[in-house]
């Protein structure tokens, strides 16, 4: 779908890759509504987008927390009144660390937003998606859920669970006007990936990519007839390795496993 015909509501718009992916969708000529949880952060990228427009309704606002019922009622009924025909599951929250140091609070906190909130706001557009001409879903994945790698042991299982969701949910809606398609980027360059994070990526030499550079690739997705995309070449061919026969690489994470070991106090995530 052209951004121009796109009606997008984007979860997570605050954050690096969510403002980048604003900006973007914005400067292509798409209308948006911006959904939050940090309102200082949510309505000054509003406002500043709404100070490049010459039709101030292109652009709205709304914070509330997508882990919440009354939170995605209140999103359904925005994106019911600006005509919605895109949504993009961009919300997440992080998790790195050994496995051992787990603690409940963290474990619902990562399912919750990263895997429920998505599955039920889902739940919550569909009538409204289906009674559009065209409509997309777009869910944020990441490598990570496809492709085990020690330390994201809670992260990428909850990226997984989307991915296989947002695979299921496809065949169940082939042949309807809703196109649904899931992007998996790698290491993103924001403050979404904790000073930890950093050095453990730089420790075992993963690549990265800028926001803006993510932003482009969804973009370009939107306009696409694709139905699954992983970011960066080597990455999606161990994605695919891993899918095959995942033993086959289990030999190859030796310095993933003594980078965590030589983190004091992990904390954070990859996407």
């Amino acid at each position: 779908m052209s951004p121009r015909d796109a009606s997008v509501v984007l979860t997570g718009a605050a954050g690096g890759l969510g403002s980048a992916i604003a900006r973007r969708l914005f400067d292509e000529g798409a209308c948006l509504l911006l959904v939050g949880r940090n309102s200082g952060p949510l309505l000054a990228l509003a406002r500043s987008l709404n100070g490049a427009a010459r039709d101030r309704s292109r652009v709205d606002a709304l914070v509330v927390d997508v882990t919440k019922d009354e939170g995605r009622r209140a999103i359904v009924d925005a994106a019911a009144a600006r005509n919605a025909n895109v949504l993009i599951n961009n919300a997440a929250v992080a998790a790195f660390g050994p496995a051992q140091d787990l603690r409940s609070e963290e474990a619902r906190r990562v399912a919750e937003t990263n895997i429920v909130a998505p599955m039920m706001l889902i739940a919550g557009m569909l009538p409204l998606l289906h009674a559009r001409e065209r409509a997309q879903i777009l869910n944020i994945g990441s490598t990570l859920g496809s492709l085990g790698v020690p330390g994201f042991s809670v992260y990428g299982a909850s990226k997984a669970a989307l991915r296989i969701y947002t695979e299921a949910l496809r065949r169940e809606l082939a042949g309807s006007t809703v196109r649904v398609q899931y992007y998996a980027p790698r290491a993103i360059d924001t403050p979404f990936n904790s000073q930890q994070v950093q050095a453990f990526n730089r420790a075992t030499g993963s690549a990265s990519d800028s926001p803006e550079a993510v932003a482009h690739c969804i973009s370009r997705m939107l306009q696409s007839k694709s139905r699954q995309r992983h970011a960066g070449r080597v990455e999606a061919i161990a994605a695919r390795l891993n899918g095959v026969c995942p033993e086959w690489l289990d030999g190859a994470f030796g310095k993933h496993r003594r980078a965590l070991t030589s983190l004091k106090s992990p904390s954070g995530a990859s996407s």
